[in-house]
């Protein structure tokens, strides 16, 4: 028995009960679903809405939340029970050396899942911001449809290696553009740097802390592929504008070349007057149609 009076098999019965209580209730919710043969009244497929993979991923997180918080709770106790376990079974000289060895069980289980926790809650923290970003980005965005622009959200799209997608992708009188949000959070910065704003010299971004390429590379490939898709499905011979945005940022350019820098509410303005290649509104509709298509893929 355990110190307290407490039997050991109590433990490995709270064990016990809170598995089969898990499984009994899914397996019962699966039952009484799969009995009602219910459906959808349509098989739905929805537009992308302004940041649907954060969004997806931070309602995954939400979803395997009580999850994580009640398996980062549970498993180290179920690790010390089985470590107990082992000792009460050892010769009594080496009991204690068999509690020790369970207690450093737990205390190193202990540690690794609030490691994976933190990890999972950091994530999410920056999945959330991200999404607020391109929400923020979006809602600029709207004041071009009045001039005939459409607009289409986290366009998915084939790499060589991975998979991806275009944050947001405008489509106009005056061409097309391809938009990456990047989100990034304000911190103290170096002395003589002011903490709002970040500089793009025409080869790299000067932020307050430090400087980096952050989506530079990013944006300039998905300008590519782009225009690769538009010649594949419409015939077009189209060079998007590849423009980077920074949503809540102070955004200065020192040099504009292939692409652009811009906070989110300056995003308009280029659309409309950075290199201007008119489409006609029958162009406008081909383009649009195929990008409509692609991201007419939301079911949940």
């Amino acid at each position: 028995m355990l110190a307290g009076n407490i039997p050991i098999w109590a433990a490995y019965a709270f064990d016990a009960y809170v598995i089969a209580f898990m499984v009994i209730t899914g397996g019962i919710f699966w039952w009484s679903t799969a009995r009602k043969k219910d459906r959808p009244p349509e098989e739905f497929k929805l537009l992308r809405s302004p940041g649907e993979t954060q969004r997806r991923r931070v309602q995954k997180a939400d979803e395997n939340l009580l999850f994580y918080f009640f398996g980062g709770a549970f498993l180290p106790f179920v690790i010390v029970s089985l470590g107990l376990l082992l000792a009460i079974q050892l010769p009594k000289k080496l009991v204690l050396v068999g509690v020790a060895a369970a207690a450093a069980l737990f205390i190193a289980s202990t540690l690794c899942v609030i490691i994976v926790l933190l990890r999972f809650l950091n994530r999410r923290r920056n999945d959330l911001l991200g999404y607020l970003g391109e929400r923020a980005v979006a809602e600029y965005l709207e004041h071009l449809r009045a001039n005939g622009f459409r607009i289409f959200h986290d366009v998915p799209c084939e790499g060589r290696k991975i998979n991806f997608n275009i944050d947001h992708v405008v489509v106009g009188p005056t061409g097309v553009a391809a938009i990456e949000v990047k989100t990034r959070r304000k911190k103290k910065g170096r002395p003589g740097f002011e903490e709002h704003v970040v500089t793009y010299d025409g080869q790299r971004l000067i932020w307050p802390w430090g400087e980096d390429r952050c989506g530079i590379d990013q944006v300039r490939a998905e300008a590519d592929w782009l225009r690769d898709f538009i010649v594949k499905r419409t015939g077009l011979h189209i060079e998007p504008k590849p423009i980077l945005a920074f949503p809540g940022w102070w955004v200065t350019e020192r040099a504009a070349g292939a692409f652009r820098v811009s906070s989110h509410k300056l995003l308009p303005a280029i659309i409309r007057d950075w290199k201007p290649q008119p489409l006609t509104p029958e162009q406008i509709d081909l383009i649009s149609r195929q990008l409509d298509e692609r991201c007419r893929d939301v079911e949940d």
